[in-house]
């Protein structure tokens, strides 16, 4: 399988940490690169954003038009009928890009997964289920598809790493609701989950990017102060 096209930008030379970033439904990985100057700290190490874009594939929910997608909706219940062949192909391509940062020599615990919608969710999917210790995990907009399965299915490698939550309260795509199941399914397997809830609809908002800043700060020194802190 080839590797998923992507947009890199660096925060400096050399980076020793990776942000792995995936789009929404739709977007592209042009989507996110203009949070990069406000996300950031100069006092933060050297870092790598990478931002895939997703394949283009016809997408039911919108009447089969072909689209950049992590996998097809197929109801306007976003968890009913899941893609659960077009997610794990997504889970496969995207850790194909940490094991690639890995090569490159920044180890999985330096490495934060994020995802807005489509995207948080394929973060979740896999970060959960990788056997290579995350320095976290990121989920905006989103929730938790193939949920039945991750008990079985998850890695002991990421049972403790942090997980930030953003979720919109008037979210008309990614209902709040189904975002706070998703969030009760993994804090009663014990995941740290720092939720945060803001009065806005399926977008990100400069408050979530502030509070993501300030969560994502100590992460960056790597898997050990990732758990040391907890969520």
């Amino acid at each position: 399988m080839p590797l998923l096209e992507t947009v890199e930008k660096h925060s400096a030379e050399n980076p020793t940490h990776s942000v792995i970033w995936l789009h929404g439904l739709g977007a592209d990985g042009n989507d996110f690169v203009p949070i990069i100057p406000v996300l950031s700290a100069p006092d933060w190490p050297p870092l790598r954003f990478v931002f895939p874009h997703a394949p283009v594939m016809p997408v039911t929910v919108n009447g089969g038009m072909a689209m950049r997608a992590w996998y097809d909706i197929k109801g306007m219940d976003i968890a009913d009928k899941q893609d659960e062949d077009g997610i794990r192909a997504s889970m496969q391509a995207v850790e194909a890009l940490i094991e690639r940062e890995i090569e490159r020599g920044v180890p999985a615990g330096r490495i934060v997964l994020a995802g807005f919608s489509q995207g948080g969710a394929i973060a979740l999917s896999l970060g959960l289920r990788l056997e290579r210790q995350l320095a976290g995990i990121v989920a905006l907009s989103t929730y938790l598809p193939l949920a039945d399965a991750l008990a079985d299915e998850r890695s002991k490698a990421n049972a403790g790493t942090p997980i930030f939550w953003g979720h919109g309260s008037q979210d008309p795509v990614v209902p709040q609701a189904l975002g706070e199941r998703s969030r009760d399914a993994l804090q009663a397997l014990g995941y740290a989950v720092a939720w945060h809830s803001y009065p806005m609809a399926h977008q990100v908002s400069g408050e979530e990017i502030a509070d993501l800043k300030t969560w994502l700060g100590p992460r960056l020194a790597g898997a050990d102060a990732a758990t040391a802190i907890g969520g």
